[in-house]
Parts: structure tokens; C-alpha cells; sequence
């Protein structure tokens, strides 16, 4: 179903919080149409799935990571069509919305930068203790996935509970998502939603500079989960 009206900020929050999200036909469609699936793909944070390669790829800090460094180039770069991706469903509308949604702290991006050019990464929206993610992007091998390692070990150093993938993906499959019914997601939601958790911008205690803090402090944030090489 489309959206009859303009949607704010606080009105996607609480669709979100119904378990139900947007999405729109093309990057050149002008309206959203809410997307609740009967199977829901989604991370479990306790069972990542990071193989011995991309592992070293993280340790030898071959990107540097930030947060909320330029949360509207990241934005842009996932909404890009590309050879692999020639369509994409980022279109203004959603652009409009998250953000604002990125300027009253309800949504974040994790970057993959390289000789200071952004090449990679993924924005999301942050609820209690669940993660939204949207889209991911990446112009350069691996960056797009280091930037996903950060994610899941970000949201373990911060406490949360859920990382809701929407979609389950061969790509998302390697990683460990899996899909669950509808009942099951909402239940899980609920849990979430009961914790406040604050999206970190780093792994040391004082990290307040949108830096992520390195491979060796992501590694460090996965070590005590149930990560499998």
C-alpha cells in the first residue's frame, strides 16, 4: 500500500516499532509503499559468522572505519546504481526521511574509508536495543563487509539485542542471518524495544569522535560472542 500522506520522522519511528517498514518501487518513484514480511531476515548477534579471511582483512585495518562521518554520502552510495545493481529503491522520499531521521540521532551510518575517500559502508535506524539496517554499498572488495563487522560488533558493545536485516540474502546468509516467521520477529521486537540502548560511536569508553576504533577493537567487541572462522 502506498503512503497517502507526508510522512514525519515520528510517524516512521512508530512503523518501525510495529515491525513494518518502507520501501518504494524504484529510485525514480516518488512514493512508499510498507513492506511487513510473513518471514523476517535477521543477524543474530551472537551467531556472526566472520570467516578466518575477512578476519584478517579486519585486523590489518585495511579501511578505516568511522560513524556518522557523512551519514548522506553513505546514503547516497547505497542509492547509486551499479553494474551488479543497476535499480535501487532509494528514492527521495527516503532520502528525506532518514535524514532527518540521522539529524535527531535515530539513525546511523558505518563507513569504509580509504585514502580518504569514502568507499563503502551502511546506514541504518536505531530503536531501543534493535537495529534496523537498510542498505549497504561498496566500491572497493570488502569494504562493505568490514564495515557490516563493525556494525554487529557496535551493537554488542552497546547492548542490543536485535539486528533486523529485513530480507535473507545469500550474501547476508555467510555472515549467519537467518530468517524467522512474522510471530517470532515481533516477538523478538518486543524484547528489544524494552532496552535503551545508545548506538556507540567506538569501542573505548571515551570514544566520542566518530571513530570506530579500529580492527583490533572490533575483534576485541566480537571476541566473547559466538563468532565461528
Amino acid at each position: 500500500m502506498s503512503s497517502p500522506f507526508l510522512l514525519t520522522p515520528e510517524i516512521l519511528l512508530k512503523v518501525y516499532q510495529a515491525g513494518i517498514f518502507p520501501m518504494a518501487e524504484s529510485a525514480d518513484d516518488p512514493e512508499l509503499f510498507w513492506v511487513d514480511p510473513k518471514r523476517r531476515g535477521i543477524l543474530p548477534l551472537d551467531g556472526f559468522h566472520l570467516s578466518r579471511r575477512l578476519r584478517r582483512v579486519v585486523r590489518q585495518d585495511r579501511f578505516e572505519v568511522r560513524v556518522d562521518s557523512d551519514f548522506s554520502a553513505t546514503l547516497a552510495g547505497c542509492a547509486e546504481a551499479t553494474e551488479k545493481r543497476p535499480n535501487t529503491w532509494i528514492n527521495a522520499e527516503i532520502v528525506r526521511l532518514y535524514t532527518a531521521l540521522f539529524a535527531r540521532g535515530a539513525a546511523h551510518s558505518v563507513e569504509s574509508w580509504q585514502d580518504g575517500a569514502l568507499v563503502g559502508g551502511l546506514y541504518g535506524v536505531s530503536i531501543g536495543g534493535a537495529f534496523f539496517g537498510e542498505s549497504m554499498f561498496s566500491r572497493v572488495t570488502d569494504a562493505s563487509k568490514v564495515a557490516l563487522v563493525h556494525l554487529v560488533a557496535l551493537l554488542r558493545h552497546g547492548g542490543y539485542r536485535l539486528l533486523d536485516m529485513q530480507f535473507l540474502t545469500p550474501h547476508l546468509a555467510q555472515f549467519g542471518a537467518i530468517e524467522v516467521p512474522r510471530a517470532q520477529y515481533q516477538s523478538l521486537l518486543a524484547t528489544a524495544l524494552r532496552y535503551r540502548c545508545v548506538f556507540p560511536l567506538g569501542f573505548g569508553a571515551d570514544a566520542d569522535g566518530g571513530e570506530a576504533g579500529g580492527g583490533t577493537g572490533a575483534l576485541a567487541a566480537l571476541q566473547a560472542s559466538n563468532v565461528t572462522s
